[in-house]
Formats: C-alpha cells, sequence, structure tokens
C-alpha cells in the first residue's frame, strides 16, 4: 500500500482544525499529492485554511532557476493570485513583515537526504523566523529518497557554516525533514512552537520506489531517485574544476573533465571493490557550465546495490584517484560557493578542511573514511532520540 503524505494528513482536516486561521505555505513544484495535485492549490481551496501567502525555495517556487543564482525577488502566484516570496533573494529567511499575514507557516518540500541540500536550510532559517515572531511551524513530512537507516560521512565542524550546512550533521544524514525539524529545534536551539505531520505507512529501509509516491523533481539538476542516491558522493566535485555532469541530461550521476581518460579511470575505479555500484567510461559534453561544449572524459556510476552503496566515500575515492592520476591538471574550484567568499569551495561542501587537506597529502579513502568516524558516532547517538519512525 502506498505512504500517505504528512501533508495528506494534514488536508483531511484531523489536524488541521488547529491550523484555522492565517496560514503560509513554503513550497515548489514538487509539493504534490499521490495524485499530483499542487499543495497551494488543495490548501487555497480547502475549508480548513485561509491560505495567504507563498514562499519558495533555492531554484524557485516553480524550480526552474539554476544553481548560486540569487532570484531576483518576490512575485505573485498566477493560479492562486497570492504573493510569493523568494527564500533565496536578498533575504533567506521570512521577514517580520512577510509573515504579517500569517499566523501558522506550513513546510512541504521533498529533501534528497544530504547535508549540502539548502532545503532543509530554508526549513531552519523559516523556523528561526517563526521562533521570534510568534508563529506556528508545520513541517508535513516526506520520505527520504535515499533511506533512513545508513548515515555516512563528515560531520560539519565549527566555524564551517553556511547555506550548505549549519549545523554538525554528516554527509547523509538519514533522517526526514521532519526529524530534521525536530533535531534543529530541540538539540540546536531554535525553539519554535513546531508540530511534525507525519508518514504514515513508511518504514526507514523502504526503497522510494515502493512507497508509492511518484517523483517529481524537486530542483532543475534532481532528475531521479539515481540521482538523488549518488548526490552524497559526487557533490564534492562542485568543489572542483572536474565537471559534476551539469548542462548533461544526468548530473552527479556522472563526472569528468577534457583531460581523463575514461577507460583508465572506469578500470581503476571497479579494481577498488566500493561496493554496491559500477563504474562505466564515458565522455560527456557539457551543454554549460564547467567545460561548456568541451567533450569531458569520465565515469558514470551505476548503482548496482542500494543497501550496500556508500555514495559519500564512493565520492571521496573517486576524487583521490583522479587527483592521483592527473596531479597537475587537476584543480579546486575557486571561490565563491553558495555567496561563501573567503573559503574553498570543496572546504565549504564538505563543512572542513580537513578533509581537503587529507586528500592534498595522499591519503586513501580508508584512512579519510577512518578520520570521521569518531564525530559520526556521536552523532548517530543524538539521531537516535529524534527519529519519529
Amino acid at each position: 500500500m502506498p505512504v500517505k503524505l504528512g501533508i495528506e494528513t494534514l488536508l483531511e482536516g484531523c489536524k488541521s482544525q488547529a491550523l484555522m486561521g492565517r496560514t503560509g505555505l513554503i513550497c515548489n513544484q514538487a509539493s504534490v499529492d499521490q495524485g499530483f495535485r499542487h499543495i497551494a492549490d488543495l490548501m487555497y481551496h480547502s475549508k480548513y485554511f485561509e491560505l495567504t501567502t507563498l514562499f519558495g525555495p533555492q531554484h524557485g517556487i516553480r524550480g526552474d532557476v539554476q544553481d548560486n543564482m540569487v532570484e531576483t525577488g518576490h512575485a505573485e502566484d498566477t493560479v492562486t493570485g497570492l504573493p510569493v516570496y523568494s527564500l533565496y533573494s536578498e533575504t533567506r529567511e521570512p521577514t517580520e513583515k512577510m509573515l504579517s499575514d500569517v499566523d501558522s507557516l506550513v513546510f512541504d518540500l521533498q529533501d534528497v537526504g544530504c547535508r549540502v541540500y539548502t532545503f532543509i536550510y530554508t526549513m531552519a532559517n523559516a523556523m528561526r523566523s517563526c521562533a521570534a515572531n510568534g508563529k506556528r511551524f508545520v513541517v508535513c513530512d516526506r520520505p527520504n529518497p535515499i533511506g533512513g537507516t545508513a548515515v555516512e560521512g563528515n560531520v560539519l565542524e565549527k566555524g564551517h557554516e553556511s547555506f550548505v550546512g549549519q549545523f554538525p550533521i554528516p554527509m547523509r544524514h538519514g533522517m526526514t525533514v521532519g526529524e530534521l525539524a525536530r533535531l534543529f529545534n530541540e538539540e540546536f536551539g531554535i525553539g519554535c512552537d513546531l508540530e511534525v505531520v507525519e508518514i504514515e505507512g513508511w518504514e526507514r529501509p523502504n526503497e522510494y520506489e515502493t512507497t508509492g509516491c511518484s517523483w517529481v523533481m524537486p530542483s532543475p539538476n534532481m532528475p531521479t531517485v539515481d540521482t538523488a542516491f549518488v548526490f552524497p558522493g559526487t557533490v564534492v566535485f562542485e568543489g572542483t574544476a572536474v565537471s559534476e555532469g551539469r548542462g548533461t541530461t544526468r548530473p552527479f550521476e556522472q563526472i569528468g573533465a577534457p583531460y581523463i581518460d575514461s577507460e583508465k579511470l572506469a578500470k581503476r575505479m571497479n579494481a577498488s571493490d566500493l561496493p554496491g555500484v559500477y563504474f562505466r567510461p564515458v565522455v560527456f559534453l557539457p551543454t554549460f557550465q564547467k567545460h561548456a561544449g568541451i567533450p569531458c572524459g569520465g565515469v558514470f556510476l551505476h548503482v548496482t546495490d542500494r543497501a550496500v552503496f556508500r555514495p559519500v566515500v564512493t565520492g571521496i575515492a573517486l576524487l583521490a584517484s583522479i587527483m592521483e592520476m592527473y596531479p597537475k591538471e587537476f584543480a579546486w574550484k575557486e571561490p565563491p560557493y553558495e555567496y561563501v567568499f573567503d573559503r574553498n569551495p570543496f572546504d565549504v561542501i564538505e563543512g572542513s578542511s580537513r578533509v581537503r587537506k587529507m586528500l592534498e597529502e595522499g591519503k586513501s579513502h580508508g584512512e579519510i573514511e577512518e578520520s570521521w568516524r569518531t564525530h559520526l558516532d556521536s552523532f548517530n547517538k543524538i539521531r537516535e532520540r529524534f527519529l519519529l519512525y
């Protein structure tokens, strides 16, 4: 049986009785129910809500804006006529004025299970604003598309906070947005009036395809669930001059650069015995961003067993191999990244400078994985207190 999304439970009325009054909604094009009906339209016509205001995250409320582009401001929704405020513009959290016609703010966005995906920080910022302005914050939970059991990667270190990492959590956190909201609110001290409307029928090991939920791209470069599975590993290539596949139809699933011999790299990676993945040699031609219009040799990551695949370790192993094979050609990306101007973009993504330095020293992916184990174990103990499923 398909799961019941948090927003579907909310709209049924059993919980929305407490929300009668003026309501704001943080949503985008993926904020749909199982019948592909957009949540803004459903709430607008529901007797339980007085929907007054819409808010959009990075990439816009319709998801058509590419990465790292400041959106030009605010607009009016063409369907409902309601004001739409961008939370990826001159402000990244709702202002007092934006919330002036709101009693409760509802959050319904599809996350991808990775620390650097900005939607969870739009959520955190909105929670802070609600705490400061006496508003209620309601998270309508959705499944974590890459599962809720595996936790992996470097835990963000103090002093490395940014809009792709506000809190000390690992790259792959294994939590839903509702669970993260509880973690942010209690462990990290936001302290807003929070309610999480839970998913019904979801179990942590469930693959996304078994939930009955259809995949609607939550952002322009997240076309499939397969993309989401590799993202926690290959997103680190955004911090390098190696293409992470943007400008192709399969971003993050393939990486490459003009100087890479795809056959040699694939042979080396397949010999490394990384679990649950096969590296197929490819040559691709990005249409925009890095190496636009230039053929790039590289590899395509085919996940053969999601249960054992470790995306973060795989990404580090792939990066270490490229650095070792092409020491003269390889380069880190120059700032800025996510409008951080004074730090190495790779460090911003990793939430640490330690991982980069270990890579530069020629450390293996196994040594790098061991370096984050203590902090990861500590996080797992904290995480357990906030799990809902």
